[in-house]
């Protein structure tokens, strides 16, 4: 799975935006302007950050020696994924569902209606 596949599958989510808020090399998703996958582009291999329940993050890492504490996040709500192969993409695609799917029921009640 490369970076714009990954990007394409986030798009691909109801009311979803792209940007850069923190410089060129840092590709930043979110769900009514929060935050669900930040994606690193000056990688060689992709990776990306993914927001997590606390349990299912230590799974993750328990079980893909790829799947790593958020880089330069909250250790314990995000995981950073290398995207090295190791990883099956259903699986990939699972966390950000998982992570878009917080991000959305974190939200206003009202803001919720049609995303879930």
């Amino acid at each position: 799975m490369d970076i714009e596949t990954i990007r394409e599958y986030c798009l691909g989510k109801k009311e979803v935006e792209e940007g850069f808020p923190f410089g060129e090399s840092t590709l930043v998703f979110k769900v009514k302007g929060k935050m669900f996958l930040l994606a690193s582009l000056d990688s060689d291999i992709p990776q990306f950050n993914v927001k997590c329940d606390p349990e299912k993050a230590i799974e993750w890492r328990e079980q893909y020696a790829s799947v790593i504490p958020g880089y330069h996040m909250n250790k314990r709500l995000w995981n950073t994924v290398i995207v090295d192969g190791s990883i099956p993409t259903k699986i990939i695609k699972e966390m950000i569902d998982d992570s878009y799917l917080l991000v959305v029921k974190s939200l206003p009640k009202k803001d919720q209606q049609g995303l879930l």
